[in-house]
């Protein structure tokens, strides 16, 4: 074994982190606000604050195919760069945006960028962390999002007491600002010669080794929209609705203690000690969902589902970049997050129907069972395919 680790916190792998830290606080926070500014500013109904965060995410799917091609083509870096400035550019739009089909337009055109950027931040910190703590290194850089998580519905909420929307919209441009400067000094190793293929083929959109875990990840994305969609519908529906602005809390600071111990566990031990258990912890988290009639029970169950999904996310994600050659990094990252967005999107809408049937509780009573029979999935996908069985049983010092 290896007694010199080569570093992961290194200049570059920082400034990706702080990049995507920025961007996905931006995309949290106007999450959260853009909802109530349509049905408060604009007069919108509920059905249309809800198309104008479905349309981004449709956005983003639609193009995240494609975003591995264009980073062959360009380069990872000069699309990064791209990416983060187009994204910037959209939410300088946000303040000049005051009718509803044109803020349709905007969210479409962010919902574009905001899947290059992410699929280029993704494949280059990747390419940044020492292959040897892969693991490690991506449950770091995860951080980043579980933190705005967090730290994007606060900011949105905290200022919605006390300035304008145009005041928030501008804080949000501001803090783009710092993101696209940090894309800047974020160095990458592209290969010497573009790829300049002129037909588009299914090898150009998705990377087919990494389809099986990208697969797995979807079931699991659509298990996850209970929670981000229904928690505040539930927790008011059993008059928990104060406690449940600090689910999130809970959930992302279960995250972040878990993550250092489990990143360092999947490259050490191999990915089914921190998977597998991780599942438990997520079914035990609906479970808990399922039977919470007090604050207590709800923040358990936020703790519990944080520690859960928020190991098995990263580690998904590491096993689809392992299953390709580190040049098609780019193409493992768009394919595992396409089928995950697919996974959120589906699950919105689906989940939604049927809690009308059977209620808040047996829904999660019943996602807590769908998530222990995706766990047998997985491990009946990962023993299909010899590399991730080789990734498995033997740690990667």
């Amino acid at each position: 074994m290896a007694t010199n680790k080569r570093p992961i916190w290194s200049k570059s792998f920082i400034n990706i982190f702080v990049s995507n830290l920025f961007i996905f606080v931006v995309f949290y926070a106007l999450l959260t606000l853009l909802p109530i500014y349509v049905t408060d500013a604009m007069g919108g109904t509920e059905s249309q604050a809800g198309l104008i965060l479905t349309i981004f995410l449709l956005s983003a799917i639609f193009v995240r195919p494609f975003s591995g091609r264009l980073i062959d083509r360009f380069g990872k870096k000069k699309m990064l760069v791209i990416s983060a400035a187009m994204f910037g550019v959209a939410t300088f739009l946000y303040p000049i945006t005051d009718h509803y089909i044109p803020l349709l337009l905007l969210r479409f055109f962010h919902g574009m960028w905001f899947s290059i950027v992410t699929t280029a931040a993704g494949a280059i910190a990747a390419d940044s962390i020492p292959r040897e703590r892969r693991g490690e290194g991506l449950g770091y850089f995860a951080m980043s999002m579980n933190v705005a998580v967090v730290a994007g519905p606060f900011l949105a909420l905290t200022l919605l007491q006390y300035v304008s929307y145009l005041s928030i919209f501008i804080v949000l441009s501001a803090i783009m600002v710092i993101g696209m400067l940090c894309t800047v000094w974020v160095k990458t190793i592209e290969p010497q010669e573009p790829i300049k293929k002129k037909s588009i083929t299914l090898d150009d959109l998705f990377e087919r080794r990494a389809f099986p875990i990208a697969l797995v990840g979807l079931f699991l994305a659509f298990s996850y929209a209970s929670v981000i969609s229904y928690i505040s519908l539930y927790a008011k529906s059993i008059g928990l609705l104060d406690a449940a602005g600090f689910f999130f809390a809970v959930f992302a600071v279960a995250m972040l203690v878990s993550r250092p111990f489990t990143g360092r566990m999947f490259d050490t031990l191999g990915p089914n000690t921190v998977i597998k258990p991780a599942f438990m912890f997520y079914a035990l988290g609906l479970l808990t969902l399922s039977f919470t009639g007090s604050s207590w029970m709800l923040l358990v169950a936020g703790a519990l589902i944080g520690l859960g999904y928020g190991s098995i996310v990263p580690s998904f994600q590491t096993l689809a970049i392992q299953a390709a050659p580190e040049s098609r990094s780019a193409h493992a990252t768009a394919t595992f997050f396409t089928l995950f967005d697919i996974g959120i999107a589906t699950g919105s809408y689906v989940l939604g129907l049927i809690v009308t049937s059977l209620g808040y509780s047996n829904l999660y009573l019943a996602l807590a069972i769908f998530v222990a029979g995706i766990l047998f999935f997985y491990q009946w996908m990962m023993n299909r395919q010899p590399k991730a069985k080789q990734l498995q049983s033997q740690p990667d010092y």
